[in-house]
């Protein structure tokens, strides 16, 4: 008589219900928080995006290297889930040059409207967080006022009122609707076609999509979904000040690139050689990484356009608004609880600092932002 023994792994619980994924969740964020803080106190008269860019990569490796270190943990896989992006004045997002001599090497001015933009991971579960400021906000001799204030204004209070917007049953549409009639009491656009999504571990980009500023395509083609307790989302705000929120591409070349889990028999040698060189220094985890870091990332860029053309990887492309125009950008990691919103990875606003002489009027609005985004009662200190 012979027995078996039943060799299948224990199923593990990757949803916010477990604790453990809500601590990566939460650990992940902090650092993210705490690194975007310091790009930001860097971000002075004079400073350069490529010097932010590398700074801000370092500070989450520093970071992310002093966790997750015991003997039971130190298997636990961490790293960057974005690479810092430092994208000023009409550049939404994605700005994060390879060299010093890159075109992208942008110097910041005084009164530059400026969006960082980095994240980072511990077993494979990203918390990614977006800020927008200008630059000297807090040298300045009184509140930044004018369009700018109108800008920031803007994008801070669609992204609060957004997030209480997340509710189970609600639907995508309700995000997008909200985020318009924010920016609409501002005089200022959302950047049109622009996305946020669910994610997951080792997923960025879920199938529940959330779009800002639809073009009549895209709104036709997108699906509607609710929302559910315990999903997670990057909530991605892009305002702009331009009437239309359309942007155009840019001569800034694209730096940073995703796998996608696609496969293609690759043709070209150099192409082979510089993909396995990308996966061997992502670990071939599907997060966005900064070509920065591999050997010769001048000359790689020939490598790497035969897998993008067949999908392998996808790259985030830098677009800008028209000249003279302004983006603000807020992106916060959260997770749908039973009591509400729990933020993961959080941007910070100081409404001091920029006085409009526009408000929101819309009751429903108004409403909305008194609401708490938790109904959780902290537990007191003892």
């Amino acid at each position: 008589m012979s027995t078996t023994t039943d060799t299948k792994a224990p199923v593990v619980d990757h949803s916010i219900t477990n604790s453990d994924v809500v601590a990566k969740y939460k650990t992940a964020g902090e650092i993210a928080n705490r690194v975007l803080a310091q790009v930001k106190k860097a971000a002075v008269d004079g400073s350069k995006t490529y010097d932010l860019c590398v700074k801000g990569d370092e500070l989450l490796e520093e970071e992310l290297s002093k966790i997750y270190n015991s003997k039971k943990s130190k298997n636990t896989a961490k790293g960057i889930a974005f690479p810092t992006t430092v994208s000023p004045n009409n550049v939404p997002a994605h700005l994060a040059p390879i060299t010093a001599d890159d075109d992208g090497n942008i110097e910041l001015k005084n009164g530059d409207v400026v969006s960082i933009q980095l994240g980072a991971q511990i077993d494979g579960f990203p918390s990614i967080v977006g800020e927008t400021f200008v630059v000297g906000e807090a040298e300045s001799s009184g509140p930044i006022t004018g369009q700018k204030a109108d800008l920031l204004q803007a994008a801070w209070i669609a992204s609060e009122a957004a997030l209480r917007t997340f509710k189970p049953g609600n639907k995508n549409w309700d995000i997008t609707n909200i985020v318009a009639k924010v920016a609409k009491e501002f005089d200022v656009t959302p950047l049109e076609n622009m996305l946020s999504h669910n994610q997951e571990r080792l997923v960025l980009y879920g199938p529940k999509e959330i779009i800002l500023n639809p073009s009549k395509q895209n709104k036709n083609s997108m699906d509607t979904h609710k929302f559910e307790e315990n999903d997670v989302y990057g909530l991605d705000i892009l305002i702009s000040t331009s009437k239309d929120g359309k942007v155009k591409p840019s001569n800034f070349r694209t730096s940073l690139y995703k796998l996608t889990g696609e496969s293609y028999a690759l043709k070209m040698k150099m192409s082979h050689k510089i993909l396995s060189e990308f996966k061997g220094k992502c670990n071939s985890l599907p997060f966005p990484y900064n070509i920065r870091n591999l050997e010769d990332p001048k000359r790689s860029r020939g490598g790497l356009a035969e897998p993008v053309n067949h999908k392998i990887l996808l790259p985030y492309d830098v677009v800008v608004e028209k000249d003279g125009e302004y983006v603000a950008q807020f992106y916060t990691t959260f997770g749908i609880t039973k009591t509400g919103i729990v933020k993961y990875a959080s941007p910070v606003f100081d409404s001091e600092l920029y006085q409009s002489d526009k408000k929101v009027t819309d009751e429903e609005i108004l409403k909305l932002l008194q609401e708490p985004l938790n109904s959780k009662v902290p537990k007191k200190k003892n």
